[in-house]
């Protein structure tokens, strides 16, 4: 049964949610690996002002840095996608550990950390040893698509830190813009979920920037024939090139993965899509196969079917390979492993 999932129009409405204690009845649906353990209602006599701090601190994030709406939505799914959800990539490197935060995909790209610490302390000072960093980035994942103007779904909380991180499990779990669909797809069947949630959750490039080391290769030499990728919009191509210079200097430089509404959380992202304006590679072939084609076009036509879609496949995400009960530990410090 699909939970029915509101867009949120203006920061102003957010406003009275740092207010006023909000909870949604929900029916629980099917997600992948282990999450009989977790609640919609676990800290509610813990820590019933988790959800509200959680919510006040991605908005002082936010009003300061609209760019951190993007980073804790991708911090989310990069740590759910690399051994399940258990705040692994919030480690910091130790002696005896090489972490996830210096992998290939999250090196000098990876941000808000410093977002999650900020909350962390100030949860720990009313919940001391409570709750832990992972339920925390979740949160904060869905409020910063709220702020952007997503949609809202229902978190299941209870979850546990994991005490382990690894930069191999990173560099090899994380699908990577350079991949066949085949190969994205296959990884993300890995986790329990599906081909439509593929095609859902890289809906979350409506929102964020990408390095132009990510696409470079369509605007100058496409599968190494010397020349810009030909399925790629003009208009566009003019745009990016200007952007992203052939030359190696320009590789950091940022572009938006959605040149129409960069901040703002939409279905323009599948709209640039059916128009060959998609930015990566592994965005814009999802038009080239008639199964998750005929789901952009949908998706490009319906705003609210987008949103609701979203939500879902964001809740299967957050539930892959948890850590509940004994397993695993409370963080004190997200980055660190408790003594």
């Amino acid at each position: 049964m699909a939970h029915k999932l509101v867009f949120s129009h203006n920061i102003a409405s957010f406003i009275p949610f740092l207010l006023v204690f909000h909870f949604i009845p929900v029916v629980v649906s099917q997600f992948p690996y282990g999450y009989s353990q977790l609640s919609y209602r676990f800290y509610d006599w813990s820590c019933p002002r988790l959800t509200n701090m959680v919510k006040y601190g991605v908005w002082a994030a936010y009003r300061n840095d609209t760019r951190i709406a993007a980073s804790l939505l991708r911090l989310h799914f990069h740590d759910c996608f690399v051994n399940g959800c258990d705040g692994s990539v919030l480690l910091d490197d130790t002696d005896d550990m090489t972490g996830e935060k210096n992998a290939l995909p999250n090196r000098n790209s990876v941000r808000g950390f410093e977002v999650i610490d900020n909350i962390k302390e100030d949860v720990e000072r009313f919940c001391p040893s409570t709750v832990s960093c992972v339920d925390i980035l979740t949160l904060a994942a869905r409020e910063a698509v709220v702020l952007a103007g997503g949609p809202s779904w229902p978190v299941m909380l209870g979850r546990r830190d994991g005490v382990t991180a690894s930069q191999r499990a990173a560099n090899e779990q994380l699908p990577s813009p350079f991949e066949p669909l085949e190969n994205i797809t296959a990884k993300f069947t890995s986790k329990g979920l599906d081909l439509k949630d593929v095609v859902v959750l890289s809906g979350a490039h409506t929102i964020g920037f990408a390095q132009c080391f990510t696409f470079k290769n369509r605007l100058f030499n496409f599968r190494g024939s010397g020349k810009p990728d030909p399925m790629l919009d003009s208009s566009a191509l003019t745009n990016l090139q200007t952007m992203c210079p052939n030359i190696d200097s320009s590789n950091t430089n940022l572009a938006p993965l959605d040149s129409g509404s960069m901040y703002r959380f939409d279905n323009k992202y599948y709209t640039n899509l059916v128009n060959n304006a998609g930015l990566l590679e592994s965005d814009q072939v999802l038009m080239q196969d008639s199964k998750t084609a005929a789901m952009v076009n949908s998706y490009s036509m319906n705003s609210f079917l987008f949103g609701n879609d979203f939500g879902t496949s964001m809740a299967k995400l957050g539930n892959i390979g948890v850590l509940t009960g004994n397993k695993g530990q409370i963080r004190k410090k997200c980055g660190a492993v408790n003594v």
